[in-house]
């Protein structure tokens, strides 16, 4: 199963670089990421294996204009077992849906300090 997710995010790509990603791991991966041209896309990739599943997911952060950015994010599933087979097959809104709230919760944050594990920051 393959899906796209988009955003758009109220704040400069910079400091919505700075908050997606973990700045104890840039350097490891990335090196100089803040100096970065706005005509250049930064991609993450990530890979999850999880017992009955696996995702591939590969996130673009586009200048979108001075204080906006635009958070695409392509998610691909393979499931292995009978129930997460059946789950992707007849629930595949589920997975898309988490994915939006999950960008969803990343732009009350950036845009508003707000904390899913408190509701406000």
């Amino acid at each position: 199963m393959k899906y796209t997710t988009s955003i758009e995010i109220g704040l400069p790509r910079e400091k919505v670089i700075r908050l997606i990603a973990d700045p104890a791991h840039l350097p490891k991966w990335l090196g100089s990421l803040h100096a970065l041209p706005s005509s250049v896309v930064v991609h993450y990739d990530r890979e999850i294996l999880a017992e009955g599943m696996w995702q591939a997911q590969r996130d673009r952060i586009i200048d979108a204009g001075p204080d906006t950015t635009l958070w695409e994010s392509e998610s691909e599933f393979r499931f292995d077992g009978l129930p997460m087979r059946l789950m992707g097959r007849l629930l595949p809104g589920v997975f898309r849906k988490q994915s939006r709230q999950h960008m969803q919760d990343f732009k009350a944050f950036a845009e508003q300090g707000t904390d899913v594990r408190q509701g406000t920051n």
